[in-house]
């Protein structure tokens, strides 16, 4: 005798329903399509369904592990819903967060991606060989990139770590900067080695520095080089001119792979030069091997404050002063 189907809602609380149902319904629809019998109306906060008795049961107790999952580690993603509905998922705390592990820090803290965007970047660089991760300041998306370099170095993945900055005046001018040529660049790449610091122990990352298995060096140093079996990360990359950005991408070699990390709101180039970062943005998407992750504020893993100061800019950027002749002119290609 067939079983009489029965209705029953079930309530995110106090979840957000974006990070429960992912970005398009993407989370939601791999939900449905584990629970084909069951059918499923999500309605805000609450999701309506109507089957036999024993698939919603079963729904409802997948539907609070997701929930309780997105309270221990943030929104969902496609991988991470796909390894609980197959029973593939870690079965214990400790072995979620140890899956999770890119690298162990200096002080034994365990470096891991932290939000959805992060996570994105891990999934696509294990797919692709070539990541541009694009996002606001905060976003993790230059210290996520350095873990992945350091992981797989750590595994013998690769030889070498490359990483990369542009050498771009901020409103200073390097030329009045004290030191030598070394000692002006520096400071352009001190976010790197903080990064390096957090990973990699004093004594290791010292000798690993002067053997040229870690370089850091300025964008412009970059010229006539082939990187073979080289991680080789680009940060700050809306710094990068066109013709830079050309350059930097193939010095790629074999068994390499290459992030290239940015913010398009963020450019400090000269008026008269264009940002090589928007223009890679527009012509290679859509090419095999290339991944885009698209990050925003709610990646923003500094002080709860940062998000506050991105909205209140990026709605400064929507108001009349865009037009004023301080704003920077749009470019065209």
């Amino acid at each position: 005798m067939e079983e009489k189907a029965i209705e029953k809602d079930f309530f995110l609380d106090d979840v957000n329903p974006i990070d429960f149902y992912g970005a398009n319904n993407v989370v939601f629809n791999v939900i449905k399509e584990a629970f084909p019998t069951v059918k499923m109306i999500a309605r805000g906060s609450s999701i309506k369904t109507m089957g036999e008795s024993e698939k919603i049961t079963a729904l409802f107790n997948l539907l609070e592990g997701l929930k309780n999952d997105i309270r221990r580690r943030g929104p969902l993603d496609t991988q991470r819903i796909g390894e609980i509905v197959t029973g593939k998922a870690p079965t214990t705390e400790k072995e979620t967060l140890e899956k999770d592990v890119l690298v162990h820090g200096v002080s034994g803290n365990m470096i891991r991606p932290k939000t959805a965007g992060q996570r994105r970047m891990v999934d696509a660089i294990n797919k692709d060989d070539v990541l541009f991760a694009i996002g606001p300041a905060g976003s993790g998306k230059s210290y996520t990139a350095v873990a992945l370099a350091a992981r797989a170095l750590k595994n013998k993945e690769v030889r070498k770590i490359v990483l990369v900055r542009p050498a771009v005046e901020a409103g200073e001018r390097l030329g009045f900067l004290p030191g030598d040529l070394k000692e002006k660049i520096d400071p352009y790449l001190r976010p790197l080695y903080d990064a390096l610091e957090d990973m990699i122990h004093a004594e290791k990352l010292k000798y690993l520095l002067e053997k040229n298995i870690i370089e850091i060096v300025p964008l412009a140093y970059m010229r006539g080089r082939t990187l073979n079996n080289s991680f080789i990360i680009l940060d700050e990359a809306q710094n990068a001119t066109e013709v830079q950005m050309k350059m930097f991408l193939t010095r790629m070699g074999l068994g390499s792979k290459v992030i290239v990390t940015g913010d398009q709101t963020q450019i400090d180039l000269p008026r008269t030069q264009r940002s090589g970062l928007i223009q890679s943005m527009k012509i290679l998407s859509g090419i095999s091997g290339i991944s885009f992750v698209m990050m925003d504020e709610s990646d923003v893993v500094r002080h709860p404050i940062i998000k506050k100061i991105l909205r209140a800019y990026e709605k400064s950027e929507k108001s009349p002063f865009d037009e004023s002749e301080n704003s920077r002119p749009e470019m065209t290609y």
